[in-house]
């Protein structure tokens, strides 16, 4: 049997005409990220390698957390300061080498005060040296699919070998969300203070943390600043089911790195829409079948689509169904044998939702069976004629 793909278009149509507005975002670079659906809503030279500034202390916090999950320290496990640490510059935590901060204020140190010392602190901990941690994360890095980071140390501090893309930290921040619950609430603080040194500047610089009057609140997660990199945020909202991330950098100033985090939130939940695409059970493509009882068999969703599908362009849907067929006999009812791949004006990816047979097609008994063979030889008979 010759299996062929077949690539059925469909036509989900939903109630709407009229086309959708992408961001026009003032960052260089841009990442915007629907964490419930998976979907990204923006991409703007997100896979570009970067400066990433203080936003790449998001790979040191996530060594730090999966050194917690492993076992290797604890929240009371206390490091050592270094004259290295301490003579850090830039963002500081303030700590001297007579200190012995816990891993549970380091934390606190490099999520709030953006702390370059607790980093180096941290660094020099798991690893010996800072050099030898940068290299951890690189290679940490790789096995997240982070195709576009690499790092010479654990601070953002600027360097010509340090880079992120925007997508990379996006990426990253999923990660701390979903697979460290335990520890995200801690980016949404925005007081710290070690030993009562720390002036009110040197505390969370999240615009979004102490905004009021909307109706999303937002919760993390990082800062940066360089000359080189410009203005950054790394963020997070939530609006009742929903989650987004996202990311920017390049940006002029401190307000303007705060206006645009707030028009690209509000964009994000504002204009997009949850909806039904295709409920489950739903026809949509019939797959030939080989040697069976039956000569085709439908395939269907095993559960609702639903999307996220831009507010003022939820007419324009393109769905294809792809399998490859026919399908040979027995089928099992239940079982993927194709996808459904759906596409939405203002969606920056492609949708794909598993496909699967709706009912059992038993084999052919032997009719079916001779018929096959017959049909067999005889397009192999036409073949040899017209060779």
């Amino acid at each position: 049997m010759t299996l062929f793909r077949f690539a059925a278009a469909l036509l989900l149509t939903i109630l709407g005409a009229l086309p959708g507005q992408a961001f026009e975002t003032r960052a260089s670079a841009a990442w915007v990220y629907d964490v419930t659906t998976r979907t990204v809503l923006l991409e703007k030279s997100a896979d570009v390698a970067l400066p990433p500034a203080s936003m790449s202390k998001l790979m040191t916090l996530n060594m730090l957390f999966e050194a917690l999950r492993d076992g290797r320290v604890t929240m009371d496990t206390t490091f050592s300061v270094s004259a290295r640490a301490k003579a850090m510059g830039g963002s500081t935590m303030f700590l001297n080498e007579q200190d012995r901060p816990t891993v549970e204020e380091l934390i606190h140190g490099i999520i709030i005060n953006s702390g370059n010392d607790a980093c180096v602190v941290v660094a020099e901990g798991l690893a010996g040296s800072e050099d030898a941690f940068a290299k951890l994360m690189t290679e940490r890095a790789r096995t997240l699919g982070m195709e576009n980071s690499i790092f010479a140390n654990s601070s953002g501090w600027p360097h010509p070998g340090h880079r992120m893309s925007m997508e990379d930290l996006g990426i990253l921040s999923v990660r701390l969300i979903t697979e460290f619950p335990e520890y995200y609430p801690l980016f949404s603080e925005t007081n710290f203070n070690y030993k009562d040194r720390a002036p009110a500047n040197a505390n969370n610089r999240n615009p979004l943390l102490t905004m009021r009057g909307t109706d999303w609140k937002a919760d993390g997660l990082k800062t940066g600043h360089t000359s080189e990199a410009g203005y950054g945020l790394v963020g997070s909202a939530l609006q009742g089911d929903r989650r987004i991330v996202f990311v920017v950098t390049g940006l002029e100033s401190e307000a303007g790195r705060a206006q645009e985090a707030e028009g690209i939130v509000n964009w994000a939940f504002r204009q997009f829409v949850m909806k039904t695409v295709a409920p489950k059970g739903k026809r949509l493509a019939e797959a030939p079948v080989w040697l069976g009882d039956a000569p085709a068999v439908g395939l269907v969703p095993a559960e609702d689509v639903t999307m996220l599908i831009p507010a003022l362009a939820q007419e324009g849907l393109k769905a294809e169904a792809v399998f490859d067929g026919p399908l040979e006999a027995p089928i099992t009812a239940g079982t993927q044998y194709g996808e459904l791949v759906i596409t939405a004006p203002g969606i920056a990816n492609a949708r794909h939702v598993p496909l699967v047979a709706e009912s059992d097609v038993a084999a052919g008994g032997f009719l079916v069976r001779v018929k096959a063979a017959f049909w067999r030889l005889s397009a192999r008979a036409i073949d040899a004629v017209n060779s």
